[in-house]
């Protein structure tokens, strides 16, 4: 499948290792398409010092670079869109979309100043700014992260009957270390993660970490009948693929991170819609992407981007309470040793108006 779901969407979704959070080294890969791999969106570009002027007024467009959690897929759809469209463009910004992919950390190449803007899960924000990386979040792509748990269908009607079974997952990740405490998993036997369903599949009554925007699919195709928990309905809601920046450049250049803000938004506005469009411009930076699988993503992933909160305040929104209450899980599991005030965190004000 991929080396990436755990890799990526897998190291994107055990995105917090315990590790992680005591070494300092944030490892945000994340998301992707079982093992592919891609070419990035254009050549690094430096970091834009001058203003977002829009195309219209002739003045030279700002060079920015955005660093995605994972090789180029569904789940960018809308930054792809904004660049392929040139709502970028239109907003006066020259803009490099970077894939992420194994070992590409988006917190580490935004805090060095390498990238302006990157691509991460919320509780990966937290820890960041724990270990003295100040980054901002300044839009949540998804409001109900994909991360989730799957299982044989039939097997489990709660997460606590997993209790005696067998759990494929990243060593250290955050959601699981909530789930253990909150379903009272003290008798699962946890196996390494490693991107591969063969053990799985083999194993009826095992689960595995997922992405619920692939996986299924994946065992879909090789006739295999599976059922998921999404881990945000377990419990652990944290907002996905979350747009951040750095304190320090967002308060050097406000109207850049607007412009990029309401472009990126446009763009997810528009993928909604257009997704086989989009999805053939995903397919050009990462020809291994398969157009049938990125067509389950982008149906399976509307309702986790386009609901909740965005029904009625737009794509992008952030809620003091989710956040809020991300940090006390963190705090609570001794993975965040203290919380800080919230509205540090992240910000809506450079969403557009709906």
């Amino acid at each position: 499948m991929r080396m990436r779901r755990l890799a990526g969407k897998e190291v994107k979704f055990g995105a917090i290792s315990l590790i992680v959070a005591i070494s300092l080294v944030l490892t945000a890969c994340s998301s992707g398409n079982n093992g592919q791999t891609s070419s990035a969106a254009g050549a690094s570009s430096s970091p834009g010092a001058s203003t977002a002027a829009g195309a219209s007024s002739g003045a030279e467009l700002t060079k920015i670079t955005q660093v995605t959690n994972w090789f180029a897929q569904p789940e960018h759809g809308g930054q792809y869109a904004a660049l392929a469209k040139g709502y970028y463009k239109d907003a006066g910004l020259d803009m490099t979309i970077q894939p992420g992919g194994p070992g590409v950390s988006a917190t580490q190449i935004v805090a060095s100043g390498q990238a302006e803007f990157g691509m991460g899960q919320a509780d990966e924000i937290l820890l960041a700014r724990q270990n003295g990386i100040p980054l901002v979040a300044v839009a949540a792509i998804f409001q109900k992260n994909p991360q989730g748990v799957m299982f044989h269908k039939g097997k489990l009607k709660d997460l606590s009957e997993l209790n005696g079974h067998k759990m494929y997952v990243g060593s250290g990740s955050a959601f699981w270390e909530y789930l253990k405490k909150a379903y009272k998993l003290d008798q699962v036997q946890e196996m390494k993660y490693t991107g591969s369903l063969a053990n799985f599949v083999a194993e009826p009554d095992s689960a595995t970490q997922i992405y619920v925007t692939s996986e299924p699919y994946t065992m879909q195709q090789q006739g295999v009948d599976v059922d998921y928990f999404l881990n945000y309905d377990l419990g652990y809601k944290q907002y996905g693929n979350i747009l951040f920046t750095t304190e320090d450049y967002l308060k050097k250049h406000p109207d850049i991170v607007k412009a990029y803000v309401e472009a990126s938004v446009k763009g997810w506005n528009y993928y909604k819609d257009n997704s086989d469009e989009i999805n053939k411009v995903l397919q050009e930076t990462n020809p291994d992407l398969k157009l049938e699988a990125m067509a389950y993503g982008a149906k399976a992933e509307e309702p986790l981007i386009f609901g909740g909160d965005a029904e009625t305040n737009g794509v992008g929104f952030m809620s003091k309470d989710i956040w809020e209450g991300l940090q006390k899980q963190l705090v609570d599991l001794g993975i965040l040793k203290k919380a800080e005030p919230i509205d540090d965190v992240y910000t809506n004000e450079f969403l557009p108006v709906k």
